[in-house]
């Protein structure tokens, strides 16, 4: 009975072979690439949401001694992986944007439209938006503390911020993918280079406000470093709560760039 079960597997298989079929090295790459930005973003995205939504009322409940004994390994571990899962997030992100969403727009724009856009340009004026936005944050955070005294008050100014420079960027795409009165800019172009330009800004809050800030900090704790001027914790737990909320567009525009909800564009 075994023999004569066993002859029949590769016909049995055979049925599959239309089902089953080995990736293209076109496809492994974008699998990899979507992959990393996955596993990464889930690491920075739920270490954000730990430090926000547990950490901040936990440590108002502990005692100075404690957070001597707990936070330097603790939110230094934290943070390590808070940190590089949010470089590496964007990374993967940026080079899967460029080379796989923009590219094509760019190509449609060219060959069907007869146009001349270089995707290096497109690219990297696109960067520039994120960059304006997060110096303006930075500059306000840094040395206009009567803003950050209250949170409702700078919430709403990076509301504010963010709105217009949410409108400029659909103007940008809408300008820079179009040939004559046709537009090439695809819905995932507006969607995933609105969330993605979000990410980029909350990049560069982990690393040019949150981690410096907090390594200082932790340093003093640990009694390995000189004190920690007091205005550095709240900007860090500033910068840290305008990633949490901005996480939230950041996350439904990078959820409708795959044709639930066309936003923007085709």
């Amino acid at each position: 009975m075994l023999i004569e079960s066993t002859a029949h597997l590769p016909i049995s298989l055979a049925m599959f072979q239309d089902v089953f079929h080995s990736p293209s090295n076109d496809e492994i790459f974008r699998i990899i690439l979507r992959w990393f930005h996955f596993v990464a973003g889930i690491t920075w995205i739920g270490l954000l949401y730990f430090f926000n939504l547990v950490n901040v009322p936990f440590q108002k409940g502990i005692d100075a001694d404690t957070k001597k004994k707990v936070n330097p390994d603790l939110l230094g571990r934290a943070l390590w992986y808070f940190r590089w899962g949010a470089l590496v997030t964007v990374l993967a992100g940026l080079t899967y944007y460029a080379m796989i969403i923009l590219r094509a727009d760019v190509r449609n724009a060219n060959t069907l439209g007869g146009g001349d856009i270089s995707l290096w340009y497109v690219l990297f004026a696109w960067l520039g938006y994120p960059i304006v936005l997060f110096v303006i944050e930075f500059l306000i955070i840094k040395k206009v503390p009567a803003l950050i005294k209250d949170g409702r008050v700078f919430a709403i100014v990076m509301f504010v911020l963010v709105a217009i420079f949410t409108y400029g960027l659909v103007r940008y795409f809408t300008s820079v993918l179009s040939v004559g009165n046709q537009s090439f800019a695809s819905n995932k172009a507006y969607s995933i280079g609105i969330g993605g330009a979000y990410g980029l800004v909350m990049l560069l809050n982990v690393w040019g406000i949150i981690w410096p800030n907090n390594k200082r900090i932790l340093a003093a704790t640990a009694g390995t470093g000189p004190a920690a001027p007091p205005e550095l914790a709240r900007q860090a737990f500033i910068a840290s709560r305008t990633n949490t909320w901005l996480s939230l567009p950041m996350l439904l525009f990078m959820g409708t760039s795959h044709g639930d909800w066309i936003i923007f564009g085709k």
